[in-house]
Formats: structure tokens, C-alpha cells, sequence
């Protein structure tokens, strides 16, 4: 659950999509520009019409952003042709209301309909379209599906907290230490944060990784409503304490039932969010967001508490300026950090390992193994 821009802008059709200073990513052109390998069945995937491979969209409406990938399967995964990442805040406000106000859901249709073009544009033979905690939570939500049915033409599924969990599950596990008999994944999103443990070694690299989950939870808190209510523009230590307090409460009945995860052979915390990917870009002081480099990366306990120690002394208008944080997000990076404390504190472990992918992932990879597309005996 990325947090991310307010404004796209272009990279070339070759490059790695990347974070510009107010925060805005977005990719276009025609060249593959990305590849994400879950290591499914190896083999050639079967061409549709025209001899091109089908493409595949996913698009995940969250509390903060709204979120587009459009990809082609590869014989071990896919490979995303084009993106698409706006800082909305359909739930700017909701804590206080329970309704989605009308200049989010202005500016949260105006960033479907550039999906909804893309889309189109790309000839996608399958989507998936979700919304998650905003709609769920808001009065109207069911009325501001219906309104993007009739005025962008896209199907909004509400999901529920269990699908989102294992949908980031699937998203990321690929990244998680083969080795490792435990590994508790997380994904901090702006109205909700979803947690769960792995518990075993994974048989091997096409099993569904959700078959390991042993516990989950979907905590009702994220960036958005913890910075609403604790405040994000200047935050103090104090400050920054209740906020890992708050969420420690939330998160204790999780961890009781996920007591022994910490104990097992190489167990690691694995985290997607722009909270960690911030501070991944953080750490390896990158002058630009760069998802090559943070994608896949460990840092040690001691790497992500310097990390967060460091954005702890920053004010908001550093913050700001900070090209791997930008304007949009300056205020909601230290509630995101607030909850990655709440979690390291639960569950003590002496790596994390960061992933720049998550629900939109693993919706693709979803729909393109219910259509079989890395299925044996397909391959000539």
C-alpha cells in the first residue's frame, strides 16, 4: 500500500518507475519496463490474438492512494508494461464523519478515469478491481461504487480485511528467506494494516504461500486515521510514543496468537508500505527514489531504528523536501513509522527485509494462475 503521489509524471519506457519530488510515479511507453518472478511453473506462455500475450491489470483503491499495474505474463512471472500511482485520500477525514467527503471522491474518480484509460489503451483482457478500507468503513461507500460504475465505467469490489491479508501475502512472499521456518509479513496502508504469519519453510517455490499462514489480522489503523488523530505535522517524541502505544494495543491479540513466530530458525520481519520503502531509500541515502535498489532489500534492526531515528529529527517541511517523502506524504511517514515500531517491538528480529510490491502483485498473480497460465504441458 504504497503511499504515493498526487500528480503523475513520465519516466521512459525503460526505466524503473521512480518517485519525482512531489512523490508522483507513474510509467508509460511500450517496452516491458519491469519484472516481478513469483517462480511459478517455468515455460512459454500462450500467446492471445494477434500473437501478443494477454495483458492483465490490477488496480487497488486504498485509504491514501490509488494504485494501477498492467502487465503480461513471462514464463516465470510477468512483466509490467505500464503503472500508475496517485496520492488520493479517499479517507481524508472519515474518522471523524464515516463518509467519503466529496472532494475525495472528486479526486479519487478523476485518478480512475486516467486507469481506466490506460486500460483501454492497453487492450487488458483481465481486471481485477478492489477498494479496501475507506469504502469499507464509510457510510457511502456503497453509493461512491455505484457512482464509479456509472461515471468511469469500472467495477469496484469492496473487499473484506482476510482477502487484503493474503492478497499481500501473495504479493510479496517470493521475498522471504527460503530458509526461514517463520516470517511475520506486514502492510501498512492508510486506513488499515494487515499482518500475518508464515509458519514453516516453504515447500517449494510454486506452493501458494497462503497455505502457511497460521494467524492473521487486519489492524484498524493505518498512516491516514493515526495521523489524523495524533497529529503528523510535528511530531514529538512523546507524540511518536502514543502512537506506538496506540497501535501495541491493537496489535496484542495478534501477537498472542502469534507468540512463537519470533523463536524459529532464520525468522525475519518482511514489510511492503511506503513507510518502509522510505525508509529504505532513507538508509541507502538514495536522491531519488529508486525501486531496484529497495525492492528486495535486508536492513537490521539496528539500520531501520538508526533510519527511523533520523526522520524522527527531521520537521515537516524537511520532510517535504526530501524527494523520496514528498509534500503529499511529509505529514504520514512518522504514523507509518510509528506503526513498523509497534510491530518491531512484538516481534523482535534481527532483519527486515523490504518489499516494493504487495496487493496489486498479488492480485495479478491470482487471476493469471486461475487462468493457468504457467501451467506444465502448456509450453512448445
Amino acid at each position: 500500500m504504497r503511499d504515493e503521489s498526487a500528480a503523475a509524471v513520465s519516466a521512459r519506457p525503460t526505466a524503473d518507475p521512480q518517485t519525482s519530488r512531489d512523490g508522483s510515479r507513474t510509467v508509460t511507453g511500450g517496452r516491458p519496463i519491469e519484472s516481478y518472478p513469483p517462480r511459478y511453473e517455468t515455460g512459454r506462455h500462450d500467446t492471445g490474438r494477434n500473437g501478443r500475450r494477454d495483458a492483465y491489470a490490477a488496480l487497488d483503491l486504498g485509504t491514501n492512494n490509488c494504485r494501477l499495474l498492467i502487465a503480461e505474463p513471462t514464463p516465470n512471472g510477468f512483466r509490467v508494461i505500464d503503472a500508475f500511482s496517485r496520492i488520493v485520500r479517499l479517507g481524508e477525514g472519515l474518522g471523524n464523519s464515516n463518509r467519503l467527503t466529496e472532494a475525495a471522491i472528486e479526486r479519487t474518480v478523476e485518478a480512475l478515469r486516467i486507469c481506466r484509460g490506460k486500460m483501454k489503451s492497453r487492450a487488458v483482457a483481465r481486471s481485477k478491481v478492489i477498494a479496501t478500507e475507506a469504502c469499507r468503513l464509510a457510510v457511502n461507500g456503497a453509493e461512491f461504487v455505484a457512482r464509479v460504475r456509472a461515471e468511469v465505467g469500472l467495477d469496484l469490489e469492496i473487499v473484506d480485511r482476510q482477502t487484503e491479508a493474503y492478497l499481500a501475502v501473495t504479493g510479496c512472499a517470493a521475498l522471504a528467506d527460503p530458509r526461514a521456518e517463520s516470517v511475520v509479513i506486514f502492510d501498512i496502508g492508510g486506513g488499515s494494516t494487515e499482518i500475518a504469519w508464515l509458519d514453516g519453510a516453504a515447500a517449494n517455490p510454486s506452493t501458494d504461500p497462503t497455505l502457511r499462514i497460521r494467524a492473521w489480522d487486519s489492524l484498524p489503523v493505518g498512516v491516514v486515521t493515526l495521523a489524523e488523530r495524533h497529529g503528523g505535522t510535528e511530531v514529538t517524541r512523546r507524540t511518536f510514543e502514543g502512537m506506538v502505544e496506540e497501535v501495541g494495543d491493537l496489535i496484542s491479540p495478534f501477537a498472542l496468537r502469534a507468540a512463537a513466530a519470533a523463536t524459529a530458525p532464520y525468522f525475519h520481519l518482511l514489510g511492503t508500505s511506503g513507510t518502509v520503502t522510505t525508509l529504505a531509500a532513507m538508509h541507502l541515502r538514495l536522491a531519488r527514489y529508486e525501486r531496484r535498489r529497495v525492492d528486495g532489500l535486508w536492513m537490521s534492526d539496528g539500520e531501520v531504528g538508526d533510519a527511523i531515528e533520523d526522520l524522527l529529527d527531521t520537521r515537516l517541511e524537511q520532510r517535504a523536501d526530501n524527494p523520496c517523502i514528498g509534500r503529499d506524504r511529509a505529514d504520514l511517514v512518522l504514523a507509518g513509522c510509528a506503526i513498523l515500531e509497534a510491530i518491531r517491538r512484538v516481534f523482535p528480529s534481527d532483519r527486515l527485509r523490504i518489499a516494493d510490491r504487495g496487493l496489486r502483485e498479488g492480485l495479478l498473480m491470482n487471476m493469471m494462475r486461475e487462468d493457468g497460465v504457467w501451467r506444465r504441458g502448456r509450453y512448445r
